[in-house]
């Protein structure tokens, strides 16, 4: 039996595995969103890199998918990354108040040493581990959408990510997702608000949505 379309004031919560394409359509024979979920009508709001993990929404809303992602919004997003080293209190307040990469200085962020997240599941395959050389977790929410942005951030300070998860974008949280699964939550009213206004008209079209321009 197949499913019925995802209302427009309801997103659905995937926890991202490792290694997979934060799309539907194959490519190169690499795993995608399609081996964990079936709900028809529905596309990534924004993105995950292949080698990242955690917390990636969907919606059939392209309205809905537009207010998400659009830098504009400032959309928090949160993200426990395992870098190699034991960081210093000068690292983390350099990723507080931006690093410089090559396309520009980052805007402020919130970043703290944190232990090892709760019920934390194993990556499969785990990081490779470096003989005498500790690991530390931090939580960095940003603001941003540049691509690797948290990697980049992270070595700019000296401090490699080995692992990334992403926990939290704005309103909605991981929870106990394990990898692989997913659930439908509600969109606040705040966000179906912005997300109806005439300032963007999008439509899905080959798994993703695009913004149709308008002459000025």
């Amino acid at each position: 039996m197949s499913k019925s379309p995802l209302p427009s004031k309801r997103v659905i919560l995937l926890n991202k595995p490792f290694q997979v394409l934060s799309q539907f359509s194959p490519h190169e024979g690499k795993t995608t969103l399609a081996e964990f979920i079936e709900q028809p009508g529905i596309y990534p709001a924004g993105r995950l890199d292949f080698d990242s993990e955690g917390l990636l929404l969907l919606t059939g809303d392209g309205q809905l998918q537009h207010r998400l992602t659009d830098p504009r919004h400032k959309l928090p997003k949160t993200y426990w990354a395992q870098v190699e080293g034991e960081v210093s209190q000068q690292a983390l307040q350099r990723l507080q108040t931006g690093v410089v990469l090559k396309d520009g200085k980052t805007k402020p962020a919130r970043a703290v040493a944190i232990p090892e997240p709760h019920r934390l599941w194993q990556r499969n395959p785990p990081i490779r581990y470096r003989a005498n050389i500790p690991t530390t977790w931090i939580e960095l929410t940003i603001t941003e959408g540049r691509n690797r942005q948290v990697r980049r951030m992270t070595a700019a300070v000296g401090y490699p990510t080995l692992r990334l998860i992403r926990c939290a974008i704005g309103p909605w949280s991981i929870g106990n997702l394990q990898p692989g699964e997913h659930r439908e939550n509600t969109v606040p009213h705040d966000l179906l608000q912005s997300s109806g206004s005439k300032t963007a008209r999008t439509s899905p079209r080959r798994g993703r949505y695009y913004q149709r321009s308008r002459a000025r």
